[in-house]
């Protein structure tokens, strides 16, 4: 696949989520290029914000297997990934594969669920498998995560480490609509016992796995020059020894930023990486890996502001 043919597959993709999903554009370029990168997508909203409808919107119009697990308080590891079960008829064990078995993997309001359930997905995340009494068993090429999380609510959550962060590439803000998409929201949707279902809004697959795995292809000889590698570089090591930072982004983050923006890159038709392409990704990329310092939380300072100090502060190659 060319990049030309991965630019039209992302275009033909929009045009179908975007039947059922008003607005959300800038989110769904993310889980784009989440997608052709192999990266997992974080979404952090209110609720009524289509952050579900989008997921399996997206999930039918690329053509993957959608699951979704609803994490709660006392969900268990093994109510995610399976288990052996004894079967009495036959007097041998059973494997029942649990709902991570699945091609996009919706984890709806992830912070809700305790940290020991949260880490049944770290191994799936990372390494796209899950182990079950010492078996590994493979998720897929195609295996993505979009997570959920409700930045209202402040009890009965548990924040999510930083270990399963740094997971995520992307944590992407969905915010309100604006008046004229809510008011179009209204109008569409208002009434509509389907309004859940792609399917009811006329979202058809126009891509399949083994296409995704061309694109997937076709995005890994995007080119990457040594003066884009240099600059994520400094973007990355900027992040550390700021003073409104606790913590900066990890090496993975410079790896993932990388990837992404060859994605990103291909999206728009290009065999080749330019600083736009790593600047705009940086927010998004950069807003779950970075702890604010004490001292800036008490000035109420938020990590987008300092993410965009740091990108004006280190000058693009031209």
């Amino acid at each position: 696949m060319t990049v030309d043919e991965v630019r039209n597959l992302a275009v033909a993709i929009r045009q179908e989520v975007g039947k059922a999903v008003v607005g959300q554009e800038a989110t769904v370029d993310l889980m784009l290029v989440a997608l052709f990168a192999g990266g997992h997508m974080l979404l952090e909203g209110p609720p009524g914000t289509a952050k579900t409808l989008l997921a399996n919107s997206f999930a039918r119009a690329v053509g993957l297997q959608f699951g979704r697990i609803q994490f709660t308080p006392d969900l268990m590891p093994g109510d995610i990934i399976g288990a052996n079960l004894f079967n009495f008829q036959t007097s041998t064990f059973t494997l029942t594969r649990g709902p991570i078995f699945t091609d996009l993997l919706l984890a709806d309001e992830i912070n809700r669920t305790p940290p020991k359930t949260q880490a049944a997905l770290l191994e799936a995340m990372q390494e796209r498998t899950v182990t079950i009494d010492g078996e590994s068993l493979s998720l897929g090429d195609r295996f993505m995560v979009v997570a959920t999380q409700n930045p209202i609510e402040q009890q009965g959550v548990y924040p999510l480490p930083e270990a399963q962060l740094d997971r995520f590439l992307f944590k992407q803000t969905v915010d309100y609509p604006s008046a004229a998409e809510e008011r179009k929201i209204i109008a569409t949707h208002g009434a509509r016992a389907t309004a859940m279902e792609p399917q009811g809004w006329g979202v058809e697959p126009c891509t399949d796995a083994k296409a995704i795995g061309g694109a997937v292809e076709a995005v890994a000889g995007v080119k990457l020059v040594d003066e884009v590698i240099d600059y994520i570089a400094a973007l990355i090591r900027g992040t550390r020894g700021v003073a409104d930072l606790e913590s900066g982004a990890s090496p993975r983050a410079g790896a993932m930023l990388a990837g992404a923006a060859r994605a990103r890159a291909a999206i728009d038709g290009r065999d080749f990486v330019i600083p736009d392409d790593v600047k705009q990704l940086a927010p998004a990329l950069l807003r779950h890996r970075l702890i604010l310092s004490p001292a800036a939380e008490i000035d109420g300072r938020v990590v987008e502001d300092v993410v965009t100090g740091i990108i004006e502060q280190i000058e693009a190659p031209r």
